[in-house]
């Protein structure tokens, strides 16, 4: 295979390994708690850190995953408050951190063009620092979403239980936002800030179609995330197209393809239960 030849192509592939990885493994509790959406948001505030990453001359990476961080934080203080205005609070946050990443590269002598690479991906500025950045706290997300499953499940399935159970439910609902903007700078390089919500969701989602159980949804989840990341990775280096949409399109396709065929896996399951309650039902008349 002589994409392997390439340095570049070789950091891609780890770098999207780490996102088919880390994208899902956060994803199935935001999808949990119905929160899917919050990827797209912490990715538009993530712009700004990579806006002052060029600025500063320091890493994209680390400085997006700060601002992203800050961000999530305040999201989450915002949706706990449970209020109708959170709605429009949220919104000024999400919006106003792609304005001011736009803004702050243009002020400082840059291009909007230098923050397309990190909006959609690019095989090509994956650098050996950003693959070591990656990996770091691609670490931290499986530590803690896999560490701490157990709680993380009870929160998302419902927090007033889990307080009564006498577990910390604030600092657990932080710790999941924290988590979803460190994997959001994951995904930036190969899948991009405005796609990487997709990669939290539609692996679920698939999932789904398949599996009943957290974890069995958890596990086919970041299977079928990392095949198409890595799929999507290397077909773009033989069509030159953007590497974010590229496996973003292919996630839509695997969910299409098993919605299909699980359709009559369901129907079959409905049929058998409802033919399970008619004996039931007989057994029950002749006793």
């Amino acid at each position: 295979m002589d994409l392997l030849d390439h340095a570049f192509m070789q950091r891609a592939l780890i770098a999207a390994a780490l996102v088919g990885i880390t994208a899902p493994a956060i994803g199935t509790y935001l999808v949990q708690r119905r929160q899917a959406v919050m990827g797209d948001g912490l990715g538009h505030v993530a712009m700004t850190g990579v806006a002052l990453g060029f600025v500063l001359n320091t890493s994209p990476v680390w400085m997006a995953t700060l601002v992203a961080v800050v961000g999530a934080v305040g999201m989450e203080l915002i949706r706990s408050r449970g209020k109708t205005s959170g709605d429009v609070a949220l919104a000024m946050l999400f919006y106003g951190g792609l304005a001011g990443g736009v803004m702050i590269i243009n002020v400082g002598g840059g291009s909007t063009t230098n923050l397309l690479s990190a909006m959609f991906g690019s095989i090509t500025t994956v650098a050996a620092e950003d693959v070591t950045a990656m990996a770091i706290l691609a670490a931290f997300v499986l530590a803690v979403t896999v560490g701490l499953r157990r709680q993380l499940f009870a929160v998302c399935q419902d927090e007033e239980f889990a307080k009564v159970t006498g577990l910390p439910v604030r600092a657990l609902n932080l710790l999941i936002a924290v988590t979803a903007a460190v994997t959001v700078t994951v995904a930036m390089r190969i899948v991009g800030l405005l796609l990487v919500s997709a990669m939290m969701v539609i692996p679920v989602a698939a999932a789904q179609r398949l599996t009943r159980g957290f974890a069995a949804t958890l596990g086919v989840a970041v299977a079928i995330s990392l095949a198409v990341s890595l799929t999507g990775t290397a077909t773009t280096y033989y069509v030159n197209a953007p590497s974010g949409a590229m496996i973003v399109l292919l996630a839509i396709a695997v969910f299409m393809a098993l919605t299909a065929l699980s359709a009559p896996l369901a129907r079959r399951r409905a049929r058998a239960a409802v033919a399970a309650e008619e004996v039931c039902t007989r057994d029950d008349v002749k006793v």
